[in-house]
Protein backbone atom coordinates (compact mmCIF):
# COMPACT_ATOMS: atom_id res chain seq x y z
CA UNK A 1 0.00 0.00 0.00
CA UNK A 2 1.52 3.33 -1.05
CA UNK A 3 1.11 6.54 0.94
CA UNK A 4 -1.48 7.65 -1.62
CA UNK A 5 -3.55 4.53 -0.88
CA UNK A 6 -3.67 5.09 2.88
CA UNK A 7 -6.97 5.71 4.61
CA UNK A 8 -7.55 9.38 5.40
CA UNK A 9 -9.54 9.66 8.57
CA UNK A 10 -11.81 12.33 10.07
CA UNK A 11 -12.28 11.93 13.83
CA UNK A 12 -15.44 13.32 15.46
CA UNK A 13 -15.86 13.08 19.25
CA UNK A 14 -19.19 13.53 21.04
CA UNK A 15 -17.00 14.36 24.00
CA UNK A 16 -19.64 14.82 26.65
CA UNK A 17 -20.95 11.32 25.96
CA UNK A 18 -17.47 9.81 26.24
CA UNK A 19 -16.19 11.77 29.24
CA UNK A 20 -19.26 11.33 31.41
CA UNK A 21 -19.48 7.69 30.37
CA UNK A 22 -15.90 7.04 31.45
CA UNK A 23 -16.43 8.70 34.83
CA UNK A 24 -19.67 6.92 35.60
CA UNK A 25 -19.09 3.50 34.03
CA UNK A 26 -15.34 3.10 34.51
CA UNK A 27 -15.08 3.99 38.19
CA UNK A 28 -14.18 7.66 37.86
CA UNK A 29 -11.68 7.21 35.05
CA UNK A 30 -10.76 10.21 32.91
CA UNK A 31 -11.12 9.65 29.17
CA UNK A 32 -7.74 9.62 27.40
CA UNK A 33 -7.40 10.05 23.65
CA UNK A 34 -3.94 8.51 23.18
CA UNK A 35 -5.06 4.81 23.04
CA UNK A 36 -7.65 5.69 20.39
CA UNK A 37 -5.15 7.81 18.47
CA UNK A 38 -2.72 4.87 18.39
CA UNK A 39 -5.42 2.49 17.17
CA UNK A 40 -6.38 4.88 14.37
CA UNK A 41 -2.72 5.40 13.43
CA UNK A 42 -2.64 1.70 12.56
CA UNK A 43 -5.57 2.25 10.19
CA UNK A 44 -4.50 5.41 8.36
CA UNK A 45 -3.75 9.14 8.60
CA UNK A 46 -6.03 11.18 10.85
CA UNK A 47 -6.37 14.48 8.98
CA UNK A 48 -9.30 15.99 10.92
CA UNK A 49 -9.80 15.91 14.72
CA UNK A 50 -12.85 17.61 16.24
CA UNK A 51 -14.48 17.34 19.66
CA UNK A 52 -17.88 18.77 20.64
CA UNK A 53 -18.92 19.80 24.18
CA UNK A 54 -19.62 22.66 26.55
CA UNK A 55 -15.95 23.04 27.46
CA UNK A 56 -16.63 25.02 30.63
CA UNK A 57 -17.26 21.62 32.24
CA UNK A 58 -14.07 19.96 31.00
CA UNK A 59 -11.03 22.08 31.84
CA UNK A 60 -8.52 19.21 32.25
CA UNK A 61 -9.90 17.38 29.25
CA UNK A 62 -9.59 20.49 27.12
CA UNK A 63 -5.87 20.74 27.86
CA UNK A 64 -5.37 17.05 27.07
CA UNK A 65 -7.18 17.34 23.74
CA UNK A 66 -5.29 20.49 22.78
CA UNK A 67 -2.02 18.59 23.22
CA UNK A 68 -3.41 15.96 20.84
CA UNK A 69 -4.15 18.69 18.22
CA UNK A 70 -7.92 18.29 18.48
CA UNK A 71 -10.09 21.21 17.37
CA UNK A 72 -12.53 22.02 20.17
CA UNK A 73 -16.04 22.96 19.04
CA UNK A 74 -17.92 24.89 21.73
CA UNK A 75 -21.57 23.97 22.33
CA UNK A 76 -22.58 26.20 25.29
CA UNK A 77 -25.53 25.42 27.59
CA UNK A 78 -27.14 28.77 28.30
CA UNK A 79 -29.25 29.79 31.26
CA UNK A 80 -29.74 26.23 32.45
CA UNK A 81 -31.52 25.23 29.25
CA UNK A 82 -30.79 21.70 28.07
CA UNK A 83 -29.43 21.82 24.53
CA UNK A 84 -28.09 18.30 24.17
CA UNK A 85 -29.36 18.05 20.60
CA UNK A 86 -27.33 21.14 19.67
CA UNK A 87 -24.09 19.12 19.85
CA UNK A 88 -25.65 16.23 17.89
CA UNK A 89 -26.89 18.50 15.12
CA UNK A 90 -23.66 20.50 14.85
CA UNK A 91 -21.55 17.34 14.71
CA UNK A 92 -23.79 15.76 12.06
CA UNK A 93 -23.86 18.90 9.91
CA UNK A 94 -20.07 19.27 10.09
CA UNK A 95 -19.54 15.62 9.13
CA UNK A 96 -21.79 15.82 6.07
CA UNK A 97 -20.25 19.15 5.07
CA UNK A 98 -16.80 17.55 5.23
CA UNK A 99 -17.90 14.75 2.86
CA UNK A 100 -18.42 17.28 0.08
CA UNK A 101 -15.63 19.71 0.98
CA UNK A 102 -12.89 17.09 1.50
CA UNK A 103 -13.59 14.26 -0.91
CA UNK A 104 -10.17 12.73 -0.18
CA UNK A 105 -11.39 11.69 3.30
CA UNK A 106 -12.17 7.98 3.11
CA UNK A 107 -13.08 7.12 6.72
CA UNK A 108 -15.16 8.84 9.41
CA UNK A 109 -14.66 7.86 13.04
CA UNK A 110 -17.77 8.74 15.09
CA UNK A 111 -17.04 8.53 18.82
CA UNK A 112 -20.29 8.22 20.75
CA UNK A 113 -22.65 5.61 22.14
CA UNK A 114 -25.75 7.59 21.23
CA UNK A 115 -28.15 5.93 18.79
CA UNK A 116 -29.22 9.40 17.56
CA UNK A 117 -26.11 9.25 15.37
CA UNK A 118 -27.30 6.13 13.54
CA UNK A 119 -28.89 8.16 10.67
CA UNK A 120 -25.58 10.02 10.28
CA UNK A 121 -23.69 6.74 10.07
CA UNK A 122 -26.13 5.40 7.49
CA UNK A 123 -25.85 8.57 5.40
CA UNK A 124 -22.04 8.53 5.47
CA UNK A 125 -22.01 4.93 4.28
CA UNK A 126 -24.56 5.81 1.59
CA UNK A 127 -22.06 8.46 0.43
CA UNK A 128 -19.42 5.71 0.07
CA UNK A 129 -17.49 6.52 3.26
CA UNK A 130 -16.20 3.90 5.67
CA UNK A 131 -17.50 4.50 9.21
CA UNK A 132 -15.83 3.37 12.42
CA UNK A 133 -17.81 3.81 15.64
CA UNK A 134 -16.22 4.17 19.08
CA UNK A 135 -18.09 3.97 22.39
CA UNK A 136 -18.17 2.63 25.93
CA UNK A 137 -19.66 -0.81 26.40
CA UNK A 138 -22.00 0.15 29.25
CA UNK A 139 -23.48 3.20 27.50
CA UNK A 140 -23.53 2.30 23.82
CA UNK A 141 -26.92 1.71 22.25
CA UNK A 142 -27.36 -1.68 20.64
CA UNK A 143 -28.58 0.08 17.49
CA UNK A 144 -25.30 1.83 16.76
CA UNK A 145 -22.61 -0.89 16.28
CA UNK A 146 -24.48 -2.83 13.54
CA UNK A 147 -24.82 0.37 11.52
CA UNK A 148 -21.02 0.88 11.35
CA UNK A 149 -18.42 -0.82 9.18
CA UNK A 150 -16.40 -1.38 12.36
CA UNK A 151 -17.12 -0.61 16.01
CA UNK A 152 -14.48 -0.27 18.73
CA UNK A 153 -15.28 -0.46 22.43
CA UNK A 154 -12.99 2.02 24.15
CA UNK A 155 -12.31 -0.23 27.15
CA UNK A 156 -10.80 -2.89 24.87
CA UNK A 157 -8.23 -0.59 23.27
CA UNK A 158 -4.62 -1.37 23.93
CA UNK A 159 -3.25 1.17 26.38
CA UNK A 160 -6.52 1.85 28.24
CA UNK A 161 -5.67 1.35 31.90
CA UNK A 162 -8.83 0.71 33.88
CA UNK A 163 -8.83 1.49 37.61
CA UNK A 164 -8.25 -1.45 39.94
CA UNK A 165 -11.41 -3.51 40.06
CA UNK A 166 -13.49 -3.17 43.21
CA UNK A 167 -16.02 -5.57 44.68
CA UNK A 168 -19.35 -5.10 43.00
CA UNK A 169 -21.84 -2.84 44.69
CA UNK A 170 -25.41 -3.90 45.12
CA UNK A 171 -26.96 -0.89 43.43
CA UNK A 172 -27.95 -0.43 39.85
CA UNK A 173 -26.11 1.87 37.53
CA UNK A 174 -29.30 3.66 36.64
CA UNK A 175 -32.22 2.98 34.36
CA UNK A 176 -31.76 3.28 30.65
CA UNK A 177 -27.99 3.55 30.86
CA UNK A 178 -27.17 -0.01 29.87
CA UNK A 179 -26.42 -1.36 26.48
CA UNK A 180 -30.04 -1.30 25.45
CA UNK A 181 -30.45 2.41 26.09
CA UNK A 182 -29.93 5.28 23.72
CA UNK A 183 -26.52 6.06 25.07
CA UNK A 184 -25.59 8.88 27.40
CA UNK A 185 -27.48 12.08 27.11
CA UNK A 186 -30.34 10.52 25.20
CA UNK A 187 -34.09 10.46 25.66
CA UNK A 188 -34.43 12.28 28.96
CA UNK A 189 -34.89 16.01 29.41
CA UNK A 190 -32.14 16.50 31.97
CA UNK A 191 -28.45 16.74 31.22
CA UNK A 192 -26.24 14.55 33.43
CA UNK A 193 -23.87 16.52 35.61
CA UNK A 194 -20.43 16.29 34.01
CA UNK A 195 -18.54 16.91 37.27
CA UNK A 196 -19.26 13.60 38.94
CA UNK A 197 -16.91 13.09 41.90
CA UNK A 198 -14.65 10.09 41.57
CA UNK A 199 -15.76 8.68 44.92
CA UNK A 200 -19.47 9.15 44.34
CA UNK A 201 -21.57 6.76 46.43
CA UNK A 202 -23.19 4.58 43.82
CA UNK A 203 -23.13 0.94 42.87
CA UNK A 204 -20.70 -0.26 40.28
CA UNK A 205 -22.13 -1.21 36.86
CA UNK A 206 -22.74 -4.90 36.49
CA UNK A 207 -19.95 -6.76 34.74
CA UNK A 208 -19.84 -10.25 33.31
CA UNK A 209 -17.20 -12.52 31.84
CA UNK A 210 -18.04 -10.91 28.49
CA UNK A 211 -16.35 -7.72 29.75
CA UNK A 212 -12.87 -9.19 30.18
CA UNK A 213 -10.80 -6.04 29.88
CA UNK A 214 -12.16 -4.90 33.25
CA UNK A 215 -9.71 -7.22 34.93
CA UNK A 216 -6.67 -6.31 32.82
CA UNK A 217 -3.55 -6.28 34.95
CA UNK A 218 -3.17 -2.82 36.47
CA UNK A 219 0.62 -3.06 36.17
CA UNK A 220 0.61 -2.76 32.38
CA UNK A 221 3.23 -0.47 30.92
CA UNK A 222 2.12 3.13 30.44
CA UNK A 223 1.19 3.90 26.83
CA UNK A 224 0.69 7.66 27.20
CA UNK A 225 4.30 8.33 26.17
CA UNK A 226 6.16 7.02 23.10
CA UNK A 227 7.44 3.53 23.91
CA UNK A 228 11.15 3.43 24.84
CA UNK A 229 11.58 -0.20 23.77
CA UNK A 230 11.88 -0.36 19.99
CA UNK A 231 11.13 -4.11 19.99
CA UNK A 232 7.83 -3.48 21.77
CA UNK A 233 6.96 -0.54 19.50
CA UNK A 234 7.46 -2.62 16.35
CA UNK A 235 5.59 -5.69 17.61
CA UNK A 236 2.65 -3.68 19.00
CA UNK A 237 2.26 -1.84 15.71
CA UNK A 238 2.63 -4.99 13.63
CA UNK A 239 0.03 -6.74 15.76
CA UNK A 240 -2.39 -3.82 15.32
CA UNK A 241 -1.86 -3.75 11.55
CA UNK A 242 -2.52 -7.47 11.29
CA UNK A 243 -5.80 -7.05 13.19
CA UNK A 244 -7.00 -4.08 11.14
CA UNK A 245 -5.69 -5.12 7.70
CA UNK A 246 -6.99 -7.96 5.57
CA UNK A 247 -3.78 -8.17 3.56
CA UNK A 248 -0.08 -8.62 4.18
CA UNK A 249 1.94 -6.06 6.15
CA UNK A 250 4.87 -4.60 4.24
CA UNK A 251 7.87 -2.97 5.89
CA UNK A 252 6.93 0.41 4.39
CA UNK A 253 3.39 0.13 5.83
CA UNK A 254 4.81 -0.78 9.22
CA UNK A 255 7.15 2.19 9.34
CA UNK A 256 4.43 4.66 8.29
CA UNK A 257 2.16 3.32 11.06
CA UNK A 258 4.96 3.64 13.62
CA UNK A 259 5.62 7.24 12.59
CA UNK A 260 1.90 8.05 12.84
CA UNK A 261 2.06 6.81 16.44
CA UNK A 262 5.29 8.64 17.21
CA UNK A 263 6.30 11.30 14.65
CA UNK A 264 9.73 11.58 16.33
CA UNK A 265 10.59 7.95 15.61
CA UNK A 266 13.93 7.27 13.95
CA UNK A 267 15.68 3.92 13.80
CA UNK A 268 18.94 5.86 14.12
CA UNK A 269 18.09 6.49 17.77
CA UNK A 270 18.76 2.77 18.35
CA UNK A 271 21.90 2.68 16.22
CA UNK A 272 20.41 1.37 12.95
CA UNK A 273 21.25 2.97 9.61
CA UNK A 274 17.95 2.00 7.99
CA UNK A 275 14.57 0.60 8.99
CA UNK A 276 15.31 -2.61 7.10
CA UNK A 277 18.40 -3.12 9.24
CA UNK A 278 16.27 -2.78 12.38
CA UNK A 279 13.82 -5.38 11.03
CA UNK A 280 16.63 -7.81 10.18
CA UNK A 281 17.94 -7.44 13.73
CA UNK A 282 14.50 -8.31 15.13
CA UNK A 283 14.29 -11.26 12.75
CA UNK A 284 17.64 -12.58 14.03
CA UNK A 285 16.11 -12.59 17.53
CA UNK A 286 13.05 -14.56 16.32
CA UNK A 287 10.79 -11.62 17.19
CA UNK A 288 9.48 -11.11 13.63
CA UNK A 289 9.76 -12.91 10.31
CA UNK A 290 10.60 -11.34 6.93
CA UNK A 291 9.71 -12.70 3.51
CA UNK A 292 10.04 -11.36 -0.03
CA UNK A 293 7.44 -8.74 -0.92
CA UNK A 294 6.07 -7.57 -4.25
CA UNK A 295 8.63 -4.76 -4.47
CA UNK A 296 12.36 -5.14 -4.01
CA UNK A 297 13.53 -3.79 -0.67
CA UNK A 298 10.02 -3.83 0.83
CA UNK A 299 9.64 -7.25 2.51
CA UNK A 300 6.53 -8.67 4.10
CA UNK A 301 6.63 -8.61 7.90
CA UNK A 302 4.88 -11.15 10.13
CA UNK A 303 5.32 -13.01 13.39
CA UNK A 304 7.04 -16.39 13.50
CA UNK A 305 4.63 -19.30 13.75
CA UNK A 306 6.00 -20.22 17.17
CA UNK A 307 9.46 -19.03 18.19
CA UNK A 308 11.50 -20.63 20.95
CA UNK A 309 11.33 -17.43 22.99
CA UNK A 310 7.53 -17.37 22.72
CA UNK A 311 7.37 -20.98 23.84
CA UNK A 312 9.58 -20.05 26.78
CA UNK A 313 7.11 -17.31 27.75
CA UNK A 314 4.19 -19.76 27.70
CA UNK A 315 6.25 -22.23 29.71
CA UNK A 316 6.92 -19.53 32.31
CA UNK A 317 3.17 -18.90 32.63
CA UNK A 318 2.55 -22.65 32.97
CA UNK A 319 5.18 -23.01 35.71
CA UNK A 320 3.87 -20.09 37.78
CA UNK A 321 0.28 -21.35 37.56
CA UNK A 322 1.47 -24.87 38.45
CA UNK A 323 3.17 -23.57 41.60
CA UNK A 324 0.04 -21.75 42.77
CA UNK A 325 -2.48 -24.39 41.74
CA UNK A 326 -5.13 -21.77 41.07
CA UNK A 327 -3.97 -18.24 40.20
CA UNK A 328 -6.10 -15.09 39.75
CA UNK A 329 -5.37 -13.06 36.64
CA UNK A 330 -4.94 -9.84 38.60
CA UNK A 331 -1.33 -9.54 39.70
CA UNK A 332 -0.21 -12.63 37.79
CA UNK A 333 1.96 -10.63 35.41
CA UNK A 334 3.90 -9.26 38.38
CA UNK A 335 4.55 -12.79 39.57
CA UNK A 336 5.88 -13.76 36.13
CA UNK A 337 8.18 -10.75 36.25
CA UNK A 338 9.44 -11.84 39.65
CA UNK A 339 10.72 -14.96 37.88
CA UNK A 340 11.82 -13.20 34.67
CA UNK A 341 12.32 -9.45 35.04
CA UNK A 342 12.15 -8.62 31.32
CA UNK A 343 8.92 -10.55 30.62
CA UNK A 344 6.53 -8.72 28.28
CA UNK A 345 3.78 -10.34 26.25
CA UNK A 346 3.91 -7.38 23.85
CA UNK A 347 7.24 -8.57 22.56
CA UNK A 348 5.31 -11.37 20.85
CA UNK A 349 2.62 -9.11 19.39
CA UNK A 350 -0.07 -9.59 22.05
CA UNK A 351 -2.07 -6.46 22.84
CA UNK A 352 -2.17 -7.19 26.58
CA UNK A 353 -1.60 -9.81 29.24
CA UNK A 354 -5.20 -11.02 29.06
CA UNK A 355 -4.81 -11.73 25.33
CA UNK A 356 -1.58 -13.61 26.09
CA UNK A 357 -3.40 -15.78 28.65
CA UNK A 358 -6.24 -16.44 26.19
CA UNK A 359 -3.64 -17.60 23.64
CA UNK A 360 -2.21 -19.95 26.30
CA UNK A 361 -5.71 -21.30 26.92
CA UNK A 362 -6.22 -21.90 23.19
CA UNK A 363 -2.93 -23.82 23.12
CA UNK A 364 -4.19 -25.86 26.13
CA UNK A 365 -1.26 -24.70 28.26
CA UNK A 366 -3.61 -23.44 30.98
CA UNK A 367 -7.34 -23.28 31.67
CA UNK A 368 -9.01 -19.97 32.44
CA UNK A 369 -12.51 -19.49 33.80
CA UNK A 370 -14.41 -16.53 35.21
CA UNK A 371 -15.03 -16.75 38.98
CA UNK A 372 -17.95 -14.62 40.21
CA UNK A 373 -16.89 -14.89 43.83
CA UNK A 374 -13.35 -13.71 43.10
CA UNK A 375 -14.65 -11.22 40.51
CA UNK A 376 -11.72 -12.23 38.34
CA UNK A 377 -10.45 -14.86 35.94
CA UNK A 378 -8.87 -17.90 37.66
CA UNK A 379 -6.09 -19.80 35.90
CA UNK A 380 -5.39 -23.50 36.49
CA UNK A 381 -3.57 -26.28 34.66
CA UNK A 382 -5.58 -28.45 32.27
CA UNK A 383 -7.12 -31.42 34.05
Amino acid sequence: MSSMDEERIALFLDYENLAIGAREDLRGMQFALRPLADALAERGRVVVRRAYADWSYFDEDRRMLTKENVELIEIPQRMGVVRKNAADIKMAVDAIELVFERDYITTFVICTGDSDFTPLVNKLRELNKRVIGVGLEASTSRLLPPACDEFIFYERLEGVELPTKKKRGGGSSGGGRGRGGRGRGGGGSSRPAPKQPKDADRGEPETTPEEPEAVEDSTEDEEDEPPRDVNKLVTQTLSGLQRSSSGVVLASMLKRAIIRKDPTFSEADWGFRAFGELLRDLESKDIIELSTGAAKGDPEVSFPEASDSEEDAFRLLHDVVAEEGSAPLSGLKDRLRNRQADFSEKRFGFGGFLQFCKAARTREIIEMEWDDEADDYMLTLPS
